[in-house]
């Protein structure tokens, strides 16, 4: 009963498709298989940004992508105006659809967006500073472009895409010029799941993040991936379990909610194919949320609980003991001279790094390009942070550790997919053909 329930919510807020093809008879015959975002990394923060459209008349949002983040959520206390703006009505099916449990009922002002009574309420929150706050739930148009897996094709629009508003205090920590956070996470309002419900393709989408000052990709839908010269990374990944962790992990959350982010059973850590000795119960969540292991896109370094920290730190440093260490350079603790390391086509030659899951043959292999971070000409440092004691997720694999690499995110089996380096097939997550339109 209760999933009939659900699918009723989730099929009665299914979203009328737009495009923007001059014929009518043949915006309505169009259906997308897959869209597509472009994904640039700021050099300033290090934090992964991409842009659409909202609101009409369309205006261009830029904003930070949050791979496990809740839903989207803008800053509408500045310069949000727009004729398509509603307001979503306590105990509507948009407030059911997106778990809220509180009701706006004290708004002094005019009505405008982020400031209605009778509106159902939510916490967005900056993921970066970890700072929340609560936040109209709305609903308005948005416009992106649609994709057969190799170029991008027609621009096509939701004109009812949930989003929450936030307070333009929360952008503090973002980088110049972002209006708020896509939210990629497993909510029922995440952008997966409302873009899959609107053009009724799978509830799946991947994210390839770029090493380069080019773009990378965000494909919400189904394979193919196609990468320049003509490869298509769908067809050559590997699967792991999603696992839920029972507790939010969001700054601000309803009791009993469960987290939105993407979590995975990594049982082990290898070095140069040697187990690291640590303390695998930290590798699982417990009753209350700690532990276990996260990917995420606002930590641009993979973070470590201290004992998991300071057990690879010296397993890595013992298997390159010939390499001369220099001074540390923060937030690393691990430096080299760089000048003693040789090149790969997978990056700096160094031990690979093995992040073991189901078993044992099946591993996430992190090889230089990604567990190195070259902080000076002569300088590498091994690119992994101490998140301190008693850490609220074990390990954080972050933005360096993903980049070109390819990630699918498959909600309805709860699976993720993943490609390993891309270097290895001589290509990157840069090599989507922007270029040229279907």
């Amino acid at each position: 009963m209760a999933s009939s329930f659900h699918c009723l919510l989730f099929c009665s807020l299914v979203l009328q498709i737009i495009t923007t093809t001059p014929s009518l008879a043949k915006a309505a015959s169009f259906r997308p298989k897959a869209l597509v975002l472009p994904v640039a990394k700021d050099p300033s923060t290090l934090q992964y940004l991409t842009t659409f459209s909202q609101r009409t008349p369309l205006v261009p949002i830029k904003l930070t992508v949050d791979l496990g983040g809740q839903y989207l959520w803008v800053d509408c206390e500045q310069g949000y105006v727009s004729s398509t703006y509603k307001p979503a009505r306590c105990n509507s099916a948009q407030c059911s659809l997106s778990n809220s449990k509180a009701c706006t009922t004290e708004c002094y002002s005019s009505p405008k967006p982020g400031c209605n009574n009778n509106t159902c309420s939510l916490s967005p929150d900056n993921t970066v500073t970890r700072t929340g706050t609560s936040g109209d739930l709305g609903q308005d148009i948005v416009s992106l472009q649609s994709t057969d897996g190799f170029t991008p094709g027609k621009v096509v629009s939701v004109p009812n895409l949930l989003f929450t508003c936030g307070s333009t205090f929360l952008l503090d920590g973002l980088a110049n010029g972002v209006k708020g956070m896509a939210g990629l996470g497993r909510a029922k309002i995440g952008l997966p799941s409302q873009f899959s419900s609107a053009f009724s393709f799978h509830r799946k989408f991947a994210i390839c993040l770029s090493s380069s000052n080019s773009n990378g990709i965000v494909i919400f839908g189904d394979g193919p991936y196609s990468l320049l010269p003509g490869i298509d990374v769908s067809k050559s990944l590997i699967f792991t379990p999603l696992i839920l962790n029972p507790v939010s992990t969001a700054s601000g959350y309803f009791q009993g909610e469960r987290s939105t982010e993407y979590f995975i059973n990594v049982k082990s850590i290898k070095i140069s194919d040697k187990a690291v000795a640590l303390n695998t119960s930290l590798l699982k969540i417990d009753s209350e949320g700690y532990g276990g292991t996260k990917i995420s896109t606002v930590n641009p370094y993979t973070v470590l609980e201290t004992s998991i920290y300071n057990a690879v730190v010296d397993a890595f440093v013992k298997t390159v003991a010939k390499i001369p260490r220099v001074k540390a350079v923060a937030p690393f603790g691990a430096c080299f001279d760089s000048k003693n390391i040789g090149r790969t086509r997978v990056g700096p030659a160094v031990p690979a790094i093995d992040l073991v899951l189901q078993s044992e043959s099946v591993y996430w292999r992190v090889f230089g390009a990604n567990s190195m971070v070259a902080v000076s000409d002569d300088v590498l440092c091994l690119g992994f942070v101490d998140g301190g004691e008693r850490a609220r997720t074990s390990i954080v694999i972050g933005g360096h550790q993903l980049e070109d690499n390819l990630l699918q995110f498959d909600l309805a089996a709860s699976r993720l997919g993943f490609s390993s380096s891309l270097l290895f097939s001589r290509t990157t997550c840069a090599n989507f053909n922007f270029t040229s339109t279907a």
